[in-house]
């Protein structure tokens, strides 16, 4: 087989590839085997049709375009690794000459990853928040268990922001009762940001007994985007009571004793998780610093599907929660535009880490272990609250495995980048990386996943 690169343009090439028919004997044979299974021969038995009487009867035509139905992905295959490219698209195949006997040939353009060398990222300097824990640190979490441990409390006083309310609501358009968008009991905080606008102002002020309506725009069902009356009657008005910090507290919150062992438990928590957090910077912010030294172009073809995924999410997520358009972007702040610009710069951003990703794995020559694969799977299925056997079967049969190693070998990549940066906190202080690792969990890799996130209690296991 020989093959030829055409570049069309930096992300985007022309395989042309010309094969002996010898080449083709395997897939010709099969497609004598299948051709012979599907027809019927007065005489010869189903997948007993001579490859002679096949010809005679249906043409040879049929069993080479099975030959080359079966061959042409395959000799693709082999062209991409011979012309060292690599494609991010699915390729444009035409088969443009068939010498019956002595060779075929066919073109393919596809997409491909722009040529481009690896910046040196040995030495590379980034700066990471420090690790040290300050009291204020420390008192946000105890107040974030404190919220989780806080009761409510029945007030007879009008409602103000912080408390809840428990209501009846109801809606009218024109006079007329939307039954859908009724609902009885519903709790809820006065000043959380409803999507339904207007709530929260009428709430305010409004007593056990009070009844209010306010005009607002419906955000679900078949009125949805209507304007309608909405008719509030409050049943009740409560306020949340915080438990007291003393050593009831922490024998109620946790397993210790005293509320200075608490602090103290939360103080190296809060610490552990800021080591963790210097690490997953020091990944990202060297990676960054890569990317910045980089002006790599973008297969079209990659960058809209990238998009079109993204947006294919949101259109799920809007129909999942059951509000119009409007009231979901509303509910998280932002806008459509804003999301989709959103879209159009991460999904840049992100084909640029894989380019860069894949090149460091391939020239620090990394695998993925059975182990690591295994681990990735429990961790995820974790995450995702279902047992580690149904998530592996679920990637096994959906053809997903593969992409699961591509993620494991890119994170590790990643890492390879990151250790090999000069690390120093905000205070100027060096950052052991190595260091790091051996503390929280020995001399094992830090996956970054287990991410600190601010606020939070929770032991963020292995680093």
């Amino acid at each position: 087989m020989k093959t030829a690169v055409e570049e069309l343009s930096p992300t985007r090439v022309k395989l042309t590839v010309e094969v002996p028919f010898d080449e083709l004997r395997p897939s010709m044979d099969a497609a004598y085997k299948k051709v012979a299974q599907q027809v019927r021969v007065p005489g010869f038995r189903p997948g007993k049709v001579p490859a002679r009487i096949i010809e005679q009867r249906f043409g040879r035509a049929v069993v080479l375009e099975e030959t080359l139905n079966d061959a042409v992905p395959k000799l693709y295959g082999q062209a991409v690794d011979e012309a060292d490219v690599f494609p991010v698209s699915q390729p444009d195949i035409e088969v443009t000459k068939i010498d019956d006997g002595e060779q075929i040939e066919f073109t393919a353009e596809v997409d491909v990853r722009p040529n481009f060398d690896v910046p040196d990222y040995q030495g590379i300097e980034v700066t990471v928040d420090s690790a040290e824990v300050t009291d204020e640190d420390v008192d946000r979490q105890l107040d974030a268990l404190r919220q989780r441990f806080a009761t409510l409390t029945g007030v007879e006083r009008a409602a103000t922001a912080g408390d809840y309310v428990v209501m009846d609501l109801r809606a009218e358009i024109d006079g007329k009762n939307i039954e859908e968008q009724a609902a009885s009991e519903v709790s809820y905080e006065v000043g959380a940001g409803s999507v339904l606008q207007g709530l929260d102002d009428a709430l305010e002020g409004m007593s056990a007994g009070d009844e209010k309506s306010f005009q607002t725009e419906l955000v679900g069902g078949e009125n949805a985007g209507e304007q309608a009356d909405v008719i509030i009657n409050v049943k009740s008005v409560k306020e949340k009571v915080l438990p007291e910090l003393d050593d009831e507290f922490a024998q109620l919150a946790s397993e210790f004793d005293t509320l200075d062992e608490l602090k103290a438990s939360i103080r190296e928590q809060a610490r552990r998780n800021k080591l963790i957090d210097q690490v997953v910077q020091s990944r990202e912010k060297a990676l960054d610093a890569v990317l910045d030294q980089l002006d790599l172009p973008l297969p079209e073809s990659a960058l809209k599907a990238e998009i079109d995924a993204r947006k294919h999410n949101l259109d799920h997520q809007v129909a999942e929660s059951g509000l119009s358009r409007d009231a979901f972007f509303r509910l998280y702040q932002t806008t459509e535009e804003e999301r989709f610009a959103e879209f159009e710069k991460n999904s840049a951003r992100a084909l640029k880490v894989g380019f860069v990703l894949d090149k460091v794995a391939k020239s620090e020559e990394l695998g993925v272990s059975e182990q690591e694969l295994t681990n990735f799977v429990v961790r995820r299925a974790m995450e995702m609250g279902v047992q580690p056997n149904e998530l592996a079967k679920h990637l096994a049969d959906n053809d997903q495995l593969t992409l699961a190693m591509v993620e494991i070998v890119r994170d590790k990549a990643k890492s390879v980048i990151g250790d090999a940066a000069k690390v120093v906190d905000t205070d100027g202080n060096e950052v052991d990386l190595k260091a790091i690792y051996t503390e929280i969990n020995g001399e094992a890799p830090v996956e970054e996943e287990a991410a600190a996130e601010d606020g939070t209690t929770e032991d963020k296991g292995e680093a």
